[in-house]
């Protein structure tokens, strides 16, 4: 069975850190590029996190790439009541060098489409590098076997009343690329607000004691502290990780087709995703999620990193 080519497409945020740990101890998937966004942080901050990540994990060799500093047509949103200061709050890295590849994010997105095929697009932040990409090199279509995201929501959002975040930030490069006929996978919050790091899992990541365990207890207790501070939630929702055990087990999340659109009106709907069950139907929507194995399959990759 040929191992699935992920690009993921990122903004270090706590969650994303998690997504990229599990893309990195993984022989499942082969991860053949990281790139960055605006969103979690400013565009310098995820990037920075996304270079200590990939130091820290020992995967320098993947190339990674700077990516929009802004939305395609809207003002900058980020979120440091969540994530803080760095994005990253709460582990500190050792003084990395900068391993930026030369290119721009959308740049790498199309020329590591077009050198393979059936490459998986992973989205963990706003869409714009990978709508930027389809609008400069729309010919990478035909090397996008499936585009899957965290985000939106077939009911509320969690910054406004209907939108959630990643949406939210760029509703006009969510918009394209639901509009590319490329397959989707969206994991929006109707099932990742239920995958919560309490104190169970806390306790569970603790006992692990690695190197990869150790990172995940320290950003997982600033996440939650933040997360009851902002949301008034006792735990944080473990959000994009979803993304990648979607990939690794077909039996952690349930999935139904739907029609999925994004509101781009300057209205209180705005960044809305628009499920229904009407034809033509353009993605899976996860609406259902066994918590058991999803927390077996993130303690699994903490023993991993030594």
């Amino acid at each position: 069975m040929t191992t699935r080519k992920i690009i993921l497409d990122c903004d270090p945020g706590h969650d994303d850190a998690i997504a990229l740990f599990l893309l990195c101890y993984t022989d499942k998937l082969d991860l053949i590029g990281v790139t960055t966004t605006c969103g979690n942080q400013t565009i310098e901050k995820t990037s920075r996190n996304a270079n200590n990540l990939l130091h820290y994990f020992n995967k320098t060799n993947i190339p990674l790439a700077k990516g929009s500093s802004k939305p395609l047509n809207r003002k900058v949103m980020t979120c440091p009541e969540i994530h803080g200061e760095s994005g990253l709050d709460g582990f500190t890295f050792p003084n990395y060098k900068d391993n930026f590849d030369y290119r721009v994010a959308y740049q790498l997105i199309s020329d590591l489409c077009l050198e393979n095929d059936k490459v998986t697009i992973v989205t963990t932040g706003p869409m714009t590098n990978l709508a930027l990409a389809l609008i400069h090199h729309p010919e990478i279509k035909e090397h996008i076997e499936e585009i899957v995201l965290m985000g939106g929501s077939t009911k509320e959002g969690n910054i406004t009343k209907e939108a959630e975040f990643n949406i939210l930030v760029d509703p006009e490069a969510a918009d394209i690329c639901f509009r590319s006929n490329i397959p989707l996978r969206m994991l929006g919050l109707n099932v990742t607000r239920r995958i919560l790091v309490n104190d169970d899992v806390m306790e569970n990541a603790r006992k692990i004691n690695t190197r990869g365990s150790d990172l995940f207890v320290k950003l997982m207790k600033v996440f939650n502290e933040n997360q009851k501070k902002f949301f008034s939630l006792p735990s944080g929702p473990l959000h994009d990780p979803a993304t990648i055990i979607s990939l690794l087990r077909d039996d952690v999340f349930t999935f139904e087709d739907m029609n999925v659109s994004i509101d781009t009106s300057n209205t209180n709907k705005v960044g809305k995703t628009i499920c229904t069950k009407e034809k033509p139907f353009n993605c899976k929507v996860a609406t259902d999620v066994n918590l058991e194995k999803y927390w077996e399959v993130i303690y699994d990759h903490l023993k991993r990193c030594l």
